[in-house]
Parts: structure tokens; C-alpha cells; sequence
């Protein structure tokens, strides 16, 4: 099948890639010349596992292309696949520019059927105004009889692991409209996910509203899972207890699994930040109020200053003189995206309290400097305060603290012995809960992770008035 994939960023190569490794002939769109011409010389501007292999492979057979002829790729599918970025806009609504700018592109060139696919994660009612948009354009052209449909396929990919959920995904959504053209639509789109679907049913086919609040929906429960679990882990560090245990606890009840439900920093990415505040203006729009996520976002919005607040405690407000060790600058392993990613808080806070900060990330050095630069525009000469280092530790080298914010797999089981050697104090801020406590007790350094904390709490102080009950006078 001949499918076009509209804008070549993070989901767009992605889906490009997988369906040509399925044998489609996939003609990949992207309006940034730059970036085309990477691709082209066979370097790939994102890291994904598994991502180059295959663009390497379908781009020597032929069947992967990258252009910016917009002509061209009207032209080649029948499966048109808007890929393009929805970023936040001013009041954290999602941004339809680029989506609506591929829509009208598509209705200026289109001579044929065509099935008009909205992958990006976009709002409710996003589908109409794509119509509208193509609508449009064929009515400037004297073709308004041609017919074409518009479908939501929402993508449900982690990463660090897109290949993978793409090529053996746990369900595929796609939402028609209930009409002729609509049918017409779920039959191409039922060939294209057809070898996803041999063995094992995995389509949910449902209308277009449904399915565009199904993406939003998804992430907006991820997203307040790991908000919840943050506030635990903060209350487990108030009370004493020990938010592992707590997981493990919950997790094995089967209505609520083990899923999502690590204590930390606080989520990043492109995907939960923008997608919890777009879902809150959806329904704000609608005159609804979505308080348990305007409370998630807060609350992540937070988290990511935990791990500074905690080395504040520790060595006071003025750090001016201390140099700090950081492992991790993704938003998460497997990835070398910094959007929204914790980090970044970090780094802000402890550089303006007069900090330095030797820094280590497996892929993701480069692109920090990159969105660093631009987060320092108004105090560039902070960004000399920090050293980018390419070992992890080397980045100990003299420093008071070792401060862990991605939870990389080459940091699960490092030398403690030789960190102990190399820190000016044996002393660990892990903003992922990496290492047990008990163990690093026995290794000799001061651990300071997120809610497991080993300190027996005193305990709390009665209430005035209050009536004691015979098992408080008893000692139980």
C-alpha cells in the first residue's frame, strides 16, 4: 500500500518507518529542509532504540522516502497520515496550526479518494475542522463532490520503546464517522493494521470524538497515577514509611497493578504535560472543570523541584561553592528528549543558588545543551557553571553530592565503592529510587531518595479535646 506520513518528527518517523518495515511504500513529509536532509544522508534526528536500523533498511529497498514536495506526497497515498507536532499554546490549549496547515495542503493537491488520518495527539472536535479545512480548499477548487474521510488513529507509543509498542501494540483505536465514506475509510485502515491483527484482535473501532478522547483519556490516567504516587512518596518521607513497600502493596491488587505507580521526580516528556492541560482546556471550553487534573498538574508541576528542595535542606539555601554530580538529563532512559524533563528544574535551581554541576547523560548531552541555552537566555553566563561529561563517573570527580534524575540502566548497579572514593562525601539524592536503602546503610552512604525514608516518625500529637479510646490508654 502506498501511505504518506505527514511530518517527520518523533511519532511521524516512527509510524513511517514500522509501515514500510511491513512492506508498505511510505513516503515521509516534512517542511524542514534540514531535516529531510539528515534523513536523507541516512542520520536520524531523534534516538530511538531500533529507530535507525530500520529507516537504514527500508530507505536502501526503497520503500521509505523523505521529501518536502508536498505535491508529491498528496499525490502517493491513499492513507494520509497528519504526524505533525500540537504544542501547547499560550493558555495551554493545543496548538492545530501545523495539523490544519497539512489539512489544507492535502485538499489543494488531492485528486482522488483519500483517507485523511489525524495520528498527532490532537482535541476533541479536531476531526470536523480538518474536514472543514480540506472542504474548503476543494470548494476553491471547483471540486466539491470529491470525496475524502477524515479518521482519528491516536498513537499510544512510549519512549524508549516506540518500536517496539508500534510493531506489537496492546490495542489500535481508530474512529470513523458512521457514513459511506466512513466505511470506506475503516476498510483501508483495517488493510493497513492488517498484519497486527492476524493473530489476535486488537482494533477498536468506535466514532471520531470518542477516539480523540480516548489519547487524552489515557495519558490523563497515566499522568495521575504517577501524581498520586508522588504525593504518597511525600507523605511516606513526612510519616516514615517506605513507598516501595507501599507499591508493592497496592500493585498486587489486580484493579490496580503495578503500572505507573513509581515515586519520583515528576513526568516529562512531550506527551503528559501538554496532553493533561490541553484535556483541562477541552473541557473548560465545554464549561466543565476536570479539578483531579488540574490537581495532577500541579502537583507534577512540584514534584520536579523535590530533589532540590531536599539538597537545600541538606546544605542550606547558598550553594555557592558546591559542585553537584547529575546522572540523567532525558525526561526518561532510551531517549534523549529534554522536553519538560525534571532535570531541567533541577539544574535552574541549583545553578542560581551559585551551584556548579557536572553532568552525564548515555545519548542525551548534545540536545540538553541545545534546550539548556535556551532556557539560560536571560543569564547565559550560569551555563558556565556547568561541565558535561561523557563517563558517569566522572562526573563525581570532587563533588559534594551525587544527584540521580534519569533512571538509565548503566546506574542501576555501579561501583559504590568507588562513588564513596570519588564524592567529597559519601552522600546520594536519588530522584528514582534506584538503590535499596538498606544496602547503601551497609555501603557507608547518606541515601536520599523519594519517600523511602527509615526513620521512625514520633507519634502525633493528640488532638485537643479528643476522647482517647482504651487502646490508646493501653499502650497498643
Amino acid at each position: 500500500m502506498n501511505i504518506t506520513i505527514i511530518g517527520s518528527g518523533y511519532v511521524g518517523l516512527v509510524t513511517g518507518a514500522c509501515l514500510a518495515e511491513l512492506g508498505n511504500t511510505v513516503f515521509c513529509l516534512d517542511v524542514d529542509a534540514r531535516k529531510i536532509d539528515t534523513l536523507n544522508a541516512g542520520e536520524v534526528p531523534i534516538y530511538e532504540p531500533g529507530l535507525k536500523d530500520i529507516i537504514e533498511r527500508n530507505s536502501a529497498a526503497g520503500r521509505l522516502i523523505f521529501s518536502t514536495d508536498v505535491k508529491a506526497s498528496v499525490a502517493h497515498g491513499d492513507v494520509q497520515f497528519i504526524a505533525v507536532g500540537t504544542p501547547p499554546d499560550e493558555d495551554g490549549s493545543a496548538d492545530l496550526k501545523h495539523v490544519l496547515a497539512a489539512a489544507r495542503n492535502i485538499g489543494k493537491h488531492m485528486d482522488r479518494f483519500k483517507v485523511i488520518v489525524n495520528k498527532s495527539t490532537v482535541p476533541v472536535g479536531t476531526a470536523q475542522r480538518v474536514r472543514q479545512a480540506v472542504t474548503e480548499e476543494l470548494a476553491q477548487r471547483d471540486l466539491p463532490r470529491l470525496e475524502f474521510a477524515v479518521v482519528s488513529n491516536p498513537e499510544f507509543l512510549k519512549e524508549g520503546s516506540a518500536v517496539e509498542d508500534f510493531m506489537h501494540p496492546d490495542r489500535i483505536v481508530i474512529g470513523v464517522e458512521d457514513d459511506a465514506t466512513g466505511a470506506r475509510a475503516q476498510g483501508l485502515m483495517r488493510a493497513v493494521y492488517a498484519p497486527f491483527t492476524r493473530n489476535h484482535e486488537r482494533t477498536f473501532y468506535m466514532d471520531v470524538i470518542s477516539a480523540e478522547l480516548t489519547k487524552y483519556a489515557a495519558n490523563a490516567m497515566l499522568a495521575t497515577r504517577i501524581s498520586f504516587m508522588n504525593e504518597l512518596a511525600n507523605l511516606a518521607d513526612k510519616v516514615g514509611a517506605d513507598i516501595e513497600l507501599v507499591r508493592q502493596g497496592i500493585g498486587s491488587d489486580p484493579r490496580i497493578g503495578y503500572s505507573f505507580l513509581y515515586a519520583g521526580t515528576g513526568y516529562g516528556g512531550s506527551c503528559f504535560p501538554k496532553d493533561v492541560q490541553a484535556l483541562s482546556r477541552v473541557a473548560s471550553r465545554f464549561g466543565h472543570k476536570l479539578n483531579v487534573l488540574d490537581a495532577v498538574d500541579a502537583v507534577n508541576d512540584s514534584q520536579k523541584r523535590v530533589l532540590a528542595d531536599k539538597v537545600v535542606d541538606r546544605f542550606g539555601d547558598d550553594l555557592s561553592g558546591r559542585t553537584f554530580a547529575l546522572w540523567g538529563l532525558a525526561f526518561k532512559p532510551n531517549t534523549d528528549d529534554m522536553r519538560e524533563a525534571p532535570s531541567r528544574v533541577l539544574i535552574r535551581e541549583l545553578l542560581t543558588r551559585g551551584a556548579r554541576v557536572r553532568a552525564h547523560d548515555p545519548v542525551a548531552i548534545k540536545e540538553a545543551q541545545r534546550v539548556l541555552a535556551r532556557d539560560f537566555t536571560n543569564a547565559p553566563r550560569l551555563l558556565e557553571h556547568i561541565t558535561y561529561v561523557e563517563r558517569a563517573m566522572d562526573a563525581l570527580s570532587d563533588a559534594d553530592a551525587l544527584l540521580i534524575v534519569t533512571e538509565w540502566k548503566a546506574f542501576r548497579s555501579p561501583d559504590f565503592a568507588a562513588i564513596r572514593a570519588r564524592l567529597k562525601q559519601p552522600l546520594i539524592f536519588d530522584g528514582r529510587n534506584l538503590y535499596e536503602p538498606a544496602l547503601m546503610r551497609e555501603a557507608g552512604i547518606d541515601y536520599r531518595a523519594i519517600g523511602r525514608s527509615s526513620r521512625i516518625p514520633p507519634p502525633p500529637e493528640p488532638v485537643a479535646g479528643a476522647r482517647q479510646t482504651s487502646w490508646q490508654h493501653s499502650g497498643w
